[in-house]
């Protein structure tokens, strides 16, 4: 059975580690923080110049001056900081961020991703993705596997306009986790239910398949 996206986010959980400094990005990505690891001490961090981000607020108790990059309201972890976004895309820009989660529109099997725009929608500008994508340690996409009509996200080549080239490292879908490697698209882990030859078929380019593959532990 493919996951939701609240499965999407616990997997991609699992891919921190203490003392991480993590940026999530739009959509599915900011799920994530409801689900770090009890004891886990990880800083979450949004480009409007929020430095601690809780988990989402319980209904009624939210303060809608607490936000992240997403003008989803959010809750601050003890010790939380607040500044500038200039402070905030520095942080970015120097390397100090250990891991994004991003959504994706297309992830291509050389690790290229479009993200931001597709021809002929109204957008309101990339944000800060481009930033993330060229200044952070580690790249994961969080998204479906295919499109709403049913077309493979994972493809040979992207076909629309690019936010990074060559920077994902993994991707979670609802049917999978693939690692990107100097050969493609290697199939890690399928999700609870899911078959093999099922993520072949929704997974346009080339998939690399070595022995077993394990279902996802949730």
């Amino acid at each position: 059975m493919a996951l939701d996206k609240n499965g999407i986010a616990k997997r991609i959980a699992q891919e921190l580690q203490d003392g991480y400094y993590v940026n999530l990005g739009i959509g599915i990505p900011t799920l994530v923080a409801n689900f770090i690891p009890e004891g886990m001490d990880v800083i979450l961090q949004s480009e409007n110049g929020l430095l601690g981000i809780g988990t989402f607020p319980e209904k009624g108790k939210a303060d809608p001056d607490l936000i992240n990059a997403g003008k989803q309201t959010v809750t601050t972890i003890k010790g939380a900081s607040f500044f500038d976004s200039a402070t905030s895309f520095a942080m970015i820009r120097g390397g100090h961020i250990d891991l994004t989660v991003l959504g994706a529109f297309e992830v291509s099997e050389k690790g290229d991703i479009a993200s931001w725009k597709i021809p002929g929608k109204l957008v309101k500008g990339m944000g800060g993705a481009m930033d993330l994508v060229s200044s952070a340690k580690n790249i994961i996409v969080a998204t479906t596997h295919t499109d709403r009509d049913g077309n493979s996200k994972l493809k040979k080549t992207c076909t629309l306009p690019l936010t990074g080239v060559s920077c994902v490292k993994k991707i979670v879908t609802d049917l999978a986790l693939i690692e990107l490697t100097q050969r493609g698209f290697k199939l890690v882990e399928r999700a609870p239910g899911v078959s093999v030859s099922e993520i072949q078929k929704a997974t346009e380019a080339d998939l690399i398949i070595e022995g077993e593959i394990p279902e996802m532990k949730l």
